[in-house]
C-alpha cells in the first residue's frame, strides 16, 4: 500500500509589506523551474506583494513594477528562470480557461504562479505550493505555505 506523504506545511505572519514582499523572494530564490505556485486569498491580503517579491527572488529586474494581470490574465516576466503570473480573478468557471495554453506554459522550464489560485480547476497540478494569504489588520497578514514535496 502506498500511502501519501503529507505536504509540509509552514505559517509565518509579517507585520509590513516589506516582510510579505521578502518571504515571496525567499521562496522565490528557491524555485528550480517547473513549479506552480497558487496564491490564495481574499482582495488585499497580500497576494500581490508576495508575487513582486517571489519576482525578486527569481531575478527579474524591475520586480516591484509586477502587477496583476487581471485584465490580461497572464504576464511573462524573465529572470534566472521565466515567469508566468496568472490572475483568474474575472474567471468565472473552469471552461474559461482551455483557451489560455496552460498546458504550454506549465513546463519544467517555467515557474506559473497563480493568483486567485483556487480557480484553476482541473488544471492545477497536484505538486502545485499552494499560499493562503490573509488579512489580521491593516498590515499584519497570516501567511501558510503548503509544500508537496522538497524545494
Amino acid at each position: 500500500m502506498n500511502a501519501k506523504k503529507p505536504k509540509k506545511e509552514i505559517t509565518y505572519r509579517t507585520t509590513s509589506r516589506r516582510q510579505t514582499f521578502n518571504l515571496g523572494e525567499q521562496l522565490g530564490k528557491r524555485l528550480k523551474g517547473g513549479e506552480t505556485i497558487l496564491l490564495i486569498g481574499e482582495l488585499g491580503s497580500g497576494k500581490t506583494i508576495f508575487a513582486k517579491g517571489l519576482a525578486s527572488g527569481l531575478g527579474i529586474k524591475g520586480s516591484t513594477e509586477v502587477t496583476s494581470p487581471s485584465f490580461t490574465l497572464i504576464n511573462e516576466y524573465r529572470g534566472r528562470l521565466k515567469l508566468f503570473h496568472i490572475d483568474l480573478y474575472r474567471i468565472k468557471g473552469p471552461e474559461e480557461l482551455y483557451d489560455l495554453g496552460l498546458e504550454e506554459i506549465m513546463t519544467p522550464a517555467n515557474v506559473v504562479m497563480v493568483e486567485w489560485g483556487e480557480k484553476l480547476g482541473p488544471f492545477s497540478p497536484a505538486s502545485a505550493i499552494v499560499v493562503r494569504l490573509s488579512a489580521e489588520g491593516e498590515r499584519k497578514r497570516k501567511i501558510t505555505i503548503s509544500f508537496p514535496k522538497e524545494i
